[in-house]
C-alpha cells in the first residue's frame, strides 16, 4: 500500500484535476511538504510526533544547536533545505539519568550561573609587529588528550542561521586551513557569538580587537579560529597569514593564542584579552533559548543529555513508507488541498472545502487528546516528593 500515491490521487478528486496535464505529481509533492514541514506543527500539537532527543557531550562545550535536517531532494531535482529536526524541547531534562532544571529565559538561569567576563590585562606587550604568541593567565593548562576533570574556556559559538549559512550540516563548523578564508565571513555577524576577546590599540589610538569565530580547525578541533569582528551583515573578515595551530588559533585547553593583527601593535602598547571560565564538572542545569542548549557546569567528559522533544515532520518525497500515520493521509491531502486551492485563486472551492479540512483535522487531533488526557493532572495531592518526577535541587530548578 503506497500511502503517498493515495494522497496525490485524492488531492487531485479535490482540485479537479486528474492528470499531470494541469498539475504534476511532483508539484503536487511539493505542496504536500509544504503543508506537512511548515503547517502542520504550527497548527496541532501531535502526540504521535513527541519524541525523545538525545546526544552526548563534548569536554568543555558548553552550548550544542538544536540539530538540523540534512538537504533533502524532492521528485523534480527540488531540494528542500536544512531546517530544525524537533519543534522545541520541554521537561523532563536528563543528564546521564539524573533530572535537571530546563530554563527557557536567560535571566534565572544566569543569575545562578553567571557569565563573568574574566579580564586580564597585558598578556602580552607591543612591539611593534603584528605576530604575537599569548597565553591566558587563568588557563587551566589541561594536559592533551584531556584527563577529565577540566577547567574549561568558553567557546565561540555559532547558531543555527549560521550553520545553514555555512550550506554544511556539521555542527560546530570545522573548517580546513584553506577554507577558513571564505567560512568566517560567510556566517552572519548576527550568528556568531564569541567568548574570547583580544584587545588592543593601534598607532592611532583606535581599538584593535580580535575574536574567536566559533568555529574549529580540521585535525585539531580544539583550537578555534579566530577573526576580525565587524558589522553586520557579514563584516566578520580573516586575519592574515592563514589558519594553522601555530598561527590565528586560540586552544581551549592550554589557554594558548597565535595570531597575527590586521595592524601593527606599537612598542608598549598592553595587549588585554578577556574570556569566560567554568570549573568543568556534570551539568545541573540546561538554558533552551535560542535553538541553543547551554549547559551548567560545562561538561567534563562525555555525558548522555536527554530531552523530551516534539519531532519536525520530515519529507514526503516520493518513497513508498513516506507517511508514517495512515490515519493522516486525508488530512495531508486536505491540507494540501487548501495550499493549491488558495494559490490558485479557486476561492469557491476553498469555502466549500473548508469545512472538511478543519473537521479532519479535528478527527487528527482527537487522537492526540485522548493520550495528553488519559493522566491525571500532576497537584500536591497527587504526587508525593522524591518520587522520579519531581527534583528539589540547589541549582537553580527549585521544584522541576
Amino acid at each position: 500500500m503506497n500511502l503517498l500515491n493515495d494522497v496525490i490521487t485524492y488531492v487531485r478528486r479535490i482540485i479537479k484535476s486528474p492528470s499531470n496535464a494541469v498539475i504534476s505529481d511532483a508539484l503536487i509533492i511539493d505542496y504536500i511538504n509544504r503543508f506537512w514541514i511548515m503547517d502542520v506543527d504550527a497548527r496541532i500539537q501531535l502526540f504521535d510526533l513527541k519524541s525523545k532527543y538525545q546526544f552526548q557531550t563534548t569536554p568543555g562545550v558548553d552550548r550544542y544547536n538544536m540539530p538540523l535536517y540534512s538537504v533533502q531532494v524532492e521528485p523534480g531535482n527540488q531540494d528542500i533545505g536544512m531546517y530544525p529536526v524537533y519543534q522545541g524541547f520541554t521537561h523532563p531534562a536528563y543528564v546521564n539519568g539524573i533530572c535537571v532544571s530546563l530554563q527557557t529565559q536567560k535571566q534565572p538561569f544566569f543569575n545562578i550561573y553567571p557569565n563573568i567576563l574574566q579580564y586580564m590585562q597585558a598578556v602580552a606587550i607591543g612591539n611593534g609587529g603584528t605576530n604575537y604568541t599569548l597565553t591566558l593567565t587563568i588557563a587551566p593548562n589541561n594536559s592533551i588528550p584531556v584527563n577529565p576533570p577540566t577547567n574549561s574556556i568558553i567557546r565561540g559559538h555559532i547558531d543555527l542561521t549560521g550553520i545553514m549559512a555555512l550550506g554544511v550540516n556539521l555542527d560546530p563548523p570545522i573548517v580546513s586551513s584553506v577554507t577558513a578564508n571564505t567560512s568566517i565571513p560567510a556566517v552572519p555577524v548576527t550568528s556568531v557569538d564569541s567568548a574570547v576577546f583580544i584587545t588592543a590599540t593601534d598607532a592611532d589610538g583606535n581599538n584593535v580587537v580580535v575574536t574567536d569565530s566559533g568555529q574549529f580547525l580540521e585535525g585539531s578541533v580544539n583550537n578555534g579560529l579566530l577573526m576580525t569582528p565587524g558589522n553586520a551583515p557579514n563584516g566578520n573578515s580573516i586575519l592574515p597569514g592563514g589558519y594553522t595551530t601555530t598561527l590565528n588559533t586560540i586552544n581551549y585547553l592550554t589557554g594558548q593564542i597565535t595570531l597575527n593583527f590586521p595592524v601593527a601593535i606599537p612598542n608598549g602598547v598592553n595587549i588585554n584579552a578577556q574570556c569566560y571560565f567554568f570549573q568543568a564538572g556534570i551539568p545541573r542545569s540546561i538554558l533552551y533559548y535560542n535553538n541553543v542548549l547551554t549547559l551548567r557546569s560545562p561538561p567534563a567528559m562525555q555525558y548522555l543529555v536527554e530531552l523530551d522533544a516534539y519531532l519536525s515532520p520530515a519529507a514526503f518525497l516520493n518513497t513508498q513508507g513516506a507517511i508514517p500515520f495512515g490515519y493522516m493521509a486525508e488530512y495531508i491531502a486536505r491540507g494540501a488541498s487548501r495550499k493549491i486551492l488558495s494559490d490558485t485563486g479557486d476561492v469557491e472551492q476553498f469555502m466549500f472545502y473548508e469545512p472538511l479540512f478543519k473537521e479532519q483535522e479535528m478527527l487528527v487531533w482527537k487522537r492526540s487528546q485522548r493520550q495528553f488526557t488519559a493522566n491525571r493532572t500532576d497537584s500536591i495531592y497527587s504526587i508525593g516528593n522524591n518520587d522520579g518526577s519531581q527534583v528539589n535541587n540547589s541549582f537553580g530548578g527549585g521544584w522541576q
